[in-house]
């Protein structure tokens, strides 16, 4: 594994684990208020476009990262319609 290939690898997981405190945070205070609907679809969706385009080129570090990011996103957007007050 060269080092361009170490880095991709290094930058998804970082981008990985961005939106793991958010979730988290969410879950256990069962609070999503200030949290953007707009913004956590924009997310999703360009997640989803990440997606396609890393397993179209068969790129891993884009795949895993953004495999990763989709679920996350899509529990907040879960979390969003669910803990409704």
């Amino acid at each position: 594994m060269d080092w361009i290939e170490l880095a991709g690898h290094a930058g998804a997981l970082l981008s990985s684990v961005t939106f793991m405190p958010q979730v988290y945070k969410a879950w256990k205070t069962k609070s999503v208020g200030d949290l953007s609907l707009v913004m956590m679809l924009i997310v999703f969706t360009s997640t989803l476009t990440w997606l396609a385009y890393g397993i179209a080129l068969d790129l891993w570090p884009v795949i895993l990262a953004n495999s990763v990011i989709c679920f996350l996103s899509m529990l907040l957007i879960y979390f969003k319609f669910t803990f409704v007050k």
